[in-house]
């Protein structure tokens, strides 16, 4: 079940799962651990992600996944494993990092090479919009990207949300700083959009 807010300190036990037309958003389990390595162990997925080392080593991939229960106990985000249905194939991760006092959430996410260019990442982050909104009584949902990553500029664009400006040299990855493009949508935005039935 969905609850009704997320924004109490009440203790929702199970982490729900989000479908779309193509896609099951699930909580990750250990299981899924050799395919989630296998995918993140690509220099690609690295390069045009902030918290994704490279080598990705043994057993990272289990530590990641283990902490998924108590980050979602602690309300300090949600993670989730983005499924194509048919096939019951894992072709990826989305995350919401919660900010409660702020009633914002920020949002993360990365998908394997080989499932590129078939518009995953764009309905997995639309449905995360769309719960952050409906269900946890968000104000604002934010995504970062490093300003190379061209693929996911357009799949934050695509997804309705709004272009706020460019942090300039504001991270260091393998040595270098990265310019970070800043998106976001507001509650408002988001309910103007649904009640006109467009697009943010």
């Amino acid at each position: 079940m969905i609850p009704e807010s997320y924004t109490s300190r009440e203790q929702v036990s199970i982490q729900p799962e989000i479908e779309t037309e193509r896609l099951l958003l699930r909580p990750f389990t250990l299981a899924d651990a050799p395919v989630v390595q296998r995918m993140a162990s690509s220099v690609e997925i690295a390069r045009t992600t902030r918290l994704i080392p490279h080598p990705y080593e043994d057993g990272m991939a289990e530590d990641w996944i283990s902490s998924h229960s108590s980050d979602f106990a602690s309300q300090r985000a949600m993670h989730y494993a983005i499924v194509v249905k048919d096939g019951n194939v894992l072709c990826g991760a989305i995350t919401v990092t919660l900010h409660l006092e702020h009633k914002r959430g920020e949002l993360g996410y990365w998908i394997g090479e080989e499932h590129w260019k078939r518009g995953y990442a764009t309905e997995a982050t639309e449905s995360i919009i769309d719960f952050c909104f409906a269900h946890l009584n968000l104000n604002k949902v934010f995504a970062q990207y490093m300003t190379h990553n061209r693929a996911s500029e357009r799949v934050l664009e695509k997804s309705g949300m709004k272009y706020e400006g460019t942090l300039r040299q504001h991270y260091v990855k393998w040595g270098q700083y990265v310019d970070m493009g800043a998106f976001g949508l507001l509650a408002e935005e988001w309910r103007q959009s649904k009640a006109h039935g467009e697009q943010p």
